[in-house]
């Protein structure tokens, strides 16, 4: 499973010029989901996330996770997380679980954060065509992927 996680001042999802989600001051998570991952993996990226410090405390360092702070998340699912670009020009997607696979645990990811944190968490629409509206807060953007803990 891979996460990327952008602290953000405001974030939107909107699906045929709808808005469907909309958050202030949080986080902004695309989650890209294998074949292989589980429950484990939900797990270690919903506990690193909230406790991530990456918020600023009162003399301007990242020493704050999420749970310290009044914010929101917003999580969309986003397959070409797991693009491969080694051959050709076009990206392969094989990696990326099939819908049959990866709806239920981006389901089952956002229940768990929300259960984690106490509190309801945003999300687009698993297999829409989505457009994001973002405002990166930093910027703060991080790649965390749930095989490789190394970084």
């Amino acid at each position: 499973m891979r996460l990327l996680i952008q602290r953000v001042t405001e974030a939107s999802v909107s699906i045929g010029g709808k808005t469907k989600s909309c958050i202030a001051h949080g986080l902004l998570l695309l989650l890209g989901i294998e074949s292989e991952d589980g429950v484990e993996d939900i797990d270690y990226l919903c506990k690193k996330t909230i406790n991530l410090r990456i918020f600023d405390d009162a003399n301007g360092i990242m020493n704050k996770s999420f749970r310290e702070i009044e914010g929101e998340i917003l999580v969309v699912s986003q397959f070409t997380l797991h693009a491969s670009t080694k051959k050709g020009n076009r990206p392969s997607y094989i990696r990326a679980a099939r819908a049959e696979i990866s709806e239920p645990l981006y389901s089952q990811f956002c229940q768990y954060l929300s259960v984690l944190l106490g509190k309801t968490i945003k999300t687009g629409e698993f297999g829409a065509d989505m457009k994001v509206h973002l405002v990166n807060d930093g910027p703060v953007t991080i790649w965390i992927d749930s095989k490789n803990k190394e970084y």
